[in-house]
């Protein structure tokens, strides 16, 4: 039987968990660095309980100090926790024959990303290089409204995440054809919800078509995204269409692989 003062400590030490994730999420790409009153503003904790949660956190190494600036950025000790969970994803290595399936089949470039909050993150990337197969794993940042692994992800979200990733972002035109309305870009994911799979037709750079598709983990949550891509000239249209169902198919293995069960 839990005592009544362990329940109210263990209410009281939540309730202060969920405040330092309110406040840690305040930091995005796009807001790097922020003062006290920023966090305030951001969050609608009062200035008390900020200057508390920021100096705990900076003591443990979560947040950094510019004393020049007074504001705070995320600490390297968040890099060093993002780090292991990249190292330790089942999702690596549970991809990785599909990924050379795939791209041994469409001959074009593939791509596996995950969503950091803000952007989608490359993890993993096969390709063909000059002379030889080249297999590179790096972190690189991708939008998510102007790309098929962004899309293949937001539209399995809920409208919140959208309007902030719309209002953070901009929906900045980044070509001709990028998808600049919010409206708009609601109708495409729902079109990518009816559909499996997202297209970027030159959306995000000219002379490049991509194909993704969505990657769920055991509860069904969609978290990342796989893709191929390619130049104009070896991805026309029908193409792109007719890869869709093997981006697709390679999804759907990965997420099973993850322990998805479709059926449930």
């Amino acid at each position: 039987m839990v005592k009544k003062n362990d329940a109210g400590g263990n209410e009281a030490g939540a309730k202060l968990f969920t405040k330092m994730m309110t406040v840690l999420n305040c930091f995005t790409r796009a807001r790097g660095q922020l003062s006290i009153s920023e966090i305030v503003e951001t969050t609608g904790l009062p200035r008390t309980t900020v200057h508390r949660i920021v100096a705990s956190l900076r003591d443990v190494g979560m947040l950094d100090q510019d004393g020049r600036r007074q504001t705070y950025r995320l600490g390297l000790k968040m890099f060093y926790f993002g780090s292991v969970v990249i190292a330790n994803l089942d999702l690596t290595g549970n991809s990785r024959p599909h990924i050379l399936s795939l791209h041994q089949l469409t001959g074009e470039a593939v791509h596996l990303h995950i969503f950091d909050g803000s952007h989608m993150v490359c993890i993993e990337r096969e390709e063909m290089g000059e002379n030889r197969l080249t297999t590179l794993t790096t972190i690189e940042g991708a939008p998510t409204y102007c790309t098929s692994v962004g899309k293949a992800f937001l539209a399995y979200q809920d409208d919140k995440l959208v309007n902030r990733i719309a209002k953070e972002e901009g929906l900045e035109a980044r070509t001709e054809k990028t998808i600049t309305d919010l409206s708009a870009l609601k109708e495409e994911l729902e079109t990518v919800r009816t559909n499996g799979y997202a297209i970027d037709d030159e959306e995000n750079e000219l002379g490049i078509r991509c194909v993704g598709a969505p990657i769920r983990d055991s509860r069904g949550q969609v978290f990342a995204s796989i893709s191929v891509s390619g130049t104009t000239e070896r991805m026309p249209m029908p193409r792109v269409l007719g890869l869709a169902s093997a981006v697709a198919n390679a999804a759907d293995e990965i997420s099973k692989s993850l322990g998805w069960n479709p059926n449930l």
